[in-house]
């Protein structure tokens, strides 16, 4: 039942825009103000943006009225008001946590979507006019476009639920589209969006530590890949999947899920780096089963990485381009109890440009390493920097799992220093606020 978004309305009001003027800044026609104000749509995520921005109201606060809250959560309207030389820009105000309504949502929507692409594709089969299908395949394009966004978003933002209200919307358009799916090509375009999509969602929930739900997220995007034949798409789900199952020191689940994967890969594009992520991730694997032999052979299959021409790594769900390659061995010498060539292996990492994610989490292992050696000068360097890192980037999935890895080698003797004391706590804050 269509709810009338009273907030929604005051606060156009409240800025001095008529549904005529907002849907002119927006590029829509009024009639669409007027059914988005009566509950009777959704923007489109590329709408809800230029919204937030015109609004000048956080993502989050814009959904909040989207879904019938009627608290009013926008900030004092300024002055001067929006004027023909355009908007003030939208502030950069803190949104929160992934809150339950919102997680609920969207595994909702996930689930929904999942269960369509779980369709026998003759149900997809009713003929089109032709002008109608030229009509449906260029919003599919713009659906690319929108995944490929929001990729981009992910990677660029530090806090990495800051993108979760948008992969929500675009998993609504998913599912709606998915329902109106007339033919078997338009059918699987949309499973290849919807296994894209789930796997960035899936990446939302497993840097927050919502591993159960990042699992079914890749589940989800592994069934889609799979109907759609997206071969590549479908080996990299399960390779994010068997990443939860790694954090989880599942280690024997994780190489079979992986050989699954690398077995998909081989049916994919030689060209990309598919079947070179999927070696890279069982070298981890291997070595936490202490396995040097297996874990060295995938190791030198993942470089071979750098053999490859052209777009290797086209970004969003598949972004391993070998780059990583020195660190990973780093990761992998350190968990076989191989502390000098893991040393040099991050050494020879850290000289290179990089994230600060990435960073942090070879100053974490840095830190490890120094822990291992008693050396507490170097550790306490390393640590602080990693630690400094994730409090910085509110990176406390990946970070924060680096950093807890390293304070379980604090013993009761290196804690006997007091910096060493006051590092643990400092680290103990940071996951007590993460939790």
């Amino acid at each position: 039942m269509a709810v009338k978004r009273r907030r929604f309305v005051e606060r156009r009001k409240a800025l001095g825009f008529s549904q005529e003027t907002l849907a002119e800044k927006i590029g829509v026609d009024r009639t669409t103000i007027a059914r988005l104000e009566h509950g009777v749509t959704t923007p489109y995520p590329y709408t809800r943006l230029k919204l937030c921005k015109i609004l000048e109201v956080t993502a989050e606060q814009l959904d909040h009225w989207l879904m019938g809250g009627d608290e009013d959560l926008s900030p004092p309207v300024p002055t001067p008001r929006p004027t023909a030389a355009g908007p003030v820009p939208v502030r950069s105000e803190p949104t929160g946590v992934l809150d339950d309504m919102h997680r609920r949502e969207l595994l909702r929507l996930i689930s929904v979507a999942g269960a369509l692409t779980a369709l026998p594709t003759g149900s997809h089969g009713a003929a089109l006019l032709p002008a109608t299908l030229a009509h449906e395949a260029g919003d599919l394009d713009q659906y690319v476009e929108l995944n490929a966004r929001l990729w981009q978003v992910f990677g660029l933002t530090r806090p990495k639920r800051l993108v979760y209200p948008l992969v929500q919307e675009q998993a609504a358009v998913l599912v709606d589209r998915l329902d109106r799916a007339r033919t078997g090509a338009e059918y699987r375009r949309l499973c290849v969006l919807a296994c894209d999509l789930f796997q960035l969602a899936g990446e939302i929930f497993f840097d927050a530590d919502q591993y159960a739900e990042a699992a079914h997220c890749y589940s989800l995007a592994a069934s889609a890949g799979r109907e759609s034949r997206s071969y590549d798409r479908w080996a990299c789900a399960l390779t994010r999947q068997a990443f939860v199952n790694l954090y989880d020191q599942q280690y024997s689940r994780a190489v079979t899920v992986l050989d699954a994967a690398a077995r998909i890969a081989q049916r994919g594009d030689s060209q990309l780096s598919t079947r070179h992520w999927v070696a890279a991730v069982q070298a981890q694997a291997f070595a936490g089963l202490g396995d040097r032999e297996a874990c060295e052979h995938a190791l030198d299959t993942a470089e071979q990485v750098h053999g490859l021409d052209g777009l290797a790594s086209p970004g969003g769900w598949l972004r391993f381009d070998g780059s990583r390659i020195c660190e990973e061995r780093g990761a992998c010498h350190l968990a076989l109890g191989q502390v000098d060539l893991a040393e040099r292996a991050l050494f020879a990492a850290s000289a290179g440009t990089m994230s600060p994610r990435r960073r942090g989490g070879i100053l974490a292992d840095l830190a490890l390493l120094s822990a291992q050696r008693t050396d507490i000068d170097r550790m306490l360097r390393y640590g602080s920097e990693a630690v400094g890192i994730a409090e910085q980037t509110h990176s406390v999935g990946y970070l924060g799992r680096k950093v807890q890895g390293f304070q379980r080698q604090l013993t009761p003797a290196l804690l006997a220093d007091a910096q060493v004391a006051q590092l643990n706590d400092r680290i103990t804050g940071l996951l007590t606020a993460a939790a």
